[in-house]
């Protein structure tokens, strides 16, 4: 991203950010990349970053443990590898091996169902492969303290038994010197030491000629004399040249290991890359942990839609005091284009501006940023800034001129990519001069396509803010009634300066106000009185919609008990109309019992009656009830008298009787197969087939 000017981000904090960033890296590369973290321009740079630092935030969320403890500094280690004949210690080829363990730890935590799962984290290791000869060749050679085992080589095995068996002779030789001298009273304390690697004697000084050697030196106070006994002279030089032939073989060994390795050595690059690219991706995570950082969504074009955004550096601040920070909400697009903001001084008016500047270039390098995960940005190619006194003394240039200078820029370079902050547009001159001057110059941004964020208290810009297409007005909310402010934007209002209201504030006395108040113009103060009763009353108007907010929700909530207690008497009658139905159920079961045991004792009858007759009675009169066949017979008399039966099929509003009661009603709903007939007040469900339509006779034969 190209910035104006060079201190854009150090005006903006972004420095700070990076900062803390760096201050979460563990390893040299991830600190590296914080230092010098760019500001992309491109969707294909930008997004991947950000699904990689939001999948890795998940990981901390769901306390799932990423393979990443290693921390390892390895640039001077693989910049040796590179260079032919090289040799790296033991100690150096350990960091390799950690290297290449903590790389096989990270294709293992990739299972199938994570690859799926974090997809972008995944892809860092998708260009690569794990190679476990790497470790195992340093295995061969190096032990898991850094030296060379002695099954490096058989030479080298027989070397160092060799240099065991002539240290034992030594020892012994030398101990048993060391018992004859003591005895004499010519060693001191502490007897013998070593010099030059080898093993000396320490001898009282007037007793040194008393013993045959070499002298290696003395002590400071030179009481003390320092001599190899001649008796062990030839087999310290035995050891000495020994231990020379085993550091050459020693040094051959990691020779050859050297060169087996350096043929891996683009593949540790890569390994190295992957390791430190995880660690900057987890510090990443860790500092969106700290100010509640969140994925936006990304497009390729020009717009910012902040929703509950806030300045991450502030939020981290009020944290550590456990006070609020007043969230900002706005939105730039290709129809409002340029946001002119007013209001009173210290009402948050510079810090909405850097809110908006930071979290632009946070986005676009790859962090996530501290807004709901609502919020969306567009890529801007190029970010302007004019925040605070800009005079230089080098070139004796006031503030205004200054001010001037980098408008001149912004009007000459601002595009349909760029996004522009200025800070009190017009301010350091003449009132209605630089208020003209400031419109100019925000109608010239306005037919660049430019975006924007502009800062003033001209009324000339709050009025021409609703003129001019594509610049739109948004108030900091002030507080009139406790003289204070309250640090929230209000798009789509322009707001009043609160001058005289300030003043009253800090004490000023109330003569020295109403003076001040017949110097100014008359439409200039009624303008300002106009903002300031508009802003109360909307301040007015949206605590009345948060309380009327909250009543709804009430009331939602009422609703769904409601409905909750309904369905439950709902599940109540269902359970009752099952008992009746039961009980119904077991009088039916009780009858045919009965039924059975009396047709059971008709049998018995019939088998020992003489007149078979009589008992052809008894059963027909129990199978067939003579009086609810003659009332059956009485209603159709009076159904047929009155109606007569079609062939039509039954449809919602017709009379019908009931095949099996003979009952009349009519049809007041049809549901599938059945129907629901009106029975003078009770409605009863019926099946269709077992229903017939009828007409009134007389209407019948009239037709």
């Amino acid at each position: 991203m190209k910035l104006f000017p060079e201190s854009a981000t150090h005006q903006l904090e972004f420095d700070k950010i990076k900062e803390l960033l760096t201050a979460h890296c563990r390893s040299e590369f991830a600190k590296k990349r914080a230092v010098e973290l760019r500001i992309h321009t491109h969707k294909k740079f930008i997004e991947p970053e950000l699904l990689q630092t939001h999948e890795y935030k998940l990981l901390f969320e769901n306390h799932l443990n990423f393979p990443d403890d290693a921390v390892l500094n390895l640039s001077k280690e693989l910049r040796l590898l590179s260079i032919e004949g090289s040799i790296l210690s033991g100690e150096q080829f350990l960091q390799i091996k950690k290297l290449a363990n903590a790389i096989q730890q990270i294709f293992r935590w990739f299972s199938p169902e994570r690859k799926i799962a974090y997809p972008s984290l995944s892809l860092i290791i998708d260009t690569t492969y794990f190679e476990k000869n790497i470790s195992r060749l340093i295995d061969e050679i190096v032990d898991e303290y850094g030296i060379v085992k002695d099954s490096a080589s058989e030479k080298l095995a027989s070397i160092r038994m060799s240099l065991y068996k002539k240290r034992i002779e030594l020892k012994r030789v030398f101990d048993r010197i060391v018992s004859k001298l003591k005895k004499q009273g010519y060693l001191t304390d502490i007897e013998e030491s070593f010099m030059n690697g080898r093993k000396v004697l320490a001898v009282f000084a007037e007793q040194k000629r008393m013993v045959k050697g070499i002298l290696h030196g003395e002590s400071d106070s030179r009481r003390t004399s320092f001599i190899e006994p001649e008796e062990t002279t030839h087999l310290n030089n035995d050891i000495f040249s020994l231990e020379n032939e085993e550091r050459k073989e020693v040094n051959i060994i990691l020779q050859k290991l050297t060169a087996r390795i350096r043929s891996y050595h683009t593949l540790l690059n890569n390994y190295y890359r992957i390791i430190g690219e995880y660690d900057f991706i987890r510090a990443k995570a860790m500092l969106a942990l700290d100010y509640h950082g969140n994925l936006p969504a990304l497009h390729d074009k020009a717009m910012v839609k902040l929703v509950n955004a806030v300045h991450p550096l502030l939020f981290i601040y009020n944290e550590k005091l456990k006070k609020p920070t007043i969230p900002v909400n706005l939105s730039l697009d290709d129809r409002n284009r340029i946001l002119v903001i007013s209001g009173p001084n210290a009402g948050g008016k510079t810090v909405t501006l850097k809110t908006v500047g930071l979290l632009q270039m946070m986005v676009q390098s790859g962090l996530l940023v501290s807004c709901s995960h609502d919020s969306e940005f567009g890529i801007l190619k190029q970010l302007m800034i004019h925040i605070g006194d800009t005079q230089s003394l080098e070139f004796e240039l006031s503030t205004y001129s200054s001010h001037l200078i980098n408008m001149k820029y912004f009007m000459e370079n601002a595009n349909g990519k760029t996004l522009f902050f200025i800070d009190e547009l017009g301010s350091g001159s003449d009132p209605n001069l630089g208020g003209a001057f400031a419109e100019v110059i925000m109608e010239e941004l306005a037919k660049k396509h430019s975006f924007g964020l502009v800062t003033t208290h001209y009324l000339n810009l709050k009025v021409m803010a609703n003129k001019v297409n594509g610049i739109i007005n948004g108030a900091m909310a002030f507080d009139e009634k406790n003289l204070k402010p309250l640090y929230k934007l209000i798009p789509g209002k322009p707001g009043s300066s609160y001058t005289f209201s300030i003043a009253q504030r800090i004490g000023m006395p109330q003569n020295l106000i109403d003076k001040a108040r017949k110097l100014v113009d008359e439409n200039h103060f009624s303008l300002d009185k106009l903002l300031n009763s508009t802003e109360q009353d909307m301040q007015q108007i949206q605590a009345e919609k948060k309380r009327l907010d909250e009543l709804l929700k009430e009331n939602e909530k009422l609703h769904k008990e409601m409905q909750h207690l309904i369905q439950k008497e709902k599940h109540q009658q269902q359970v009752e109309l099952l008992k009746q139905q039961n009980q119904i159920s077991e009088a039916k079961l009780a009858y045919l019992k009965e039924m059975d045991r009396k047709l059971k004792s008709l049998l018995i009858e019939w088998k020992k009656a003489e007149d078979k007759n009589k008992v052809v009675k008894m059963m027909h009169a129990l199978l067939f009830k003579q009086p609810e066949k003659q009332i059956l017979q009485k209603k159709q008399k009076k159904i047929d008298h009155k109606y007569i039966e079609t062939d039509e099929p039954v449809k919602q509003g017709d009379k019908v009787i009931m095949i099996k009661n003979r009952q009349l009603g009519i049809v007041t709903n049809i549901r599938g197969k059945k129907a629901v007939v009106q029975v003078g007040s009770i409605p009863i469900t019926v099946a269709i087939t077992d229903l017939v339509a009828v007409k009134e006779r007389l209407q019948t034969e009239n037709q």
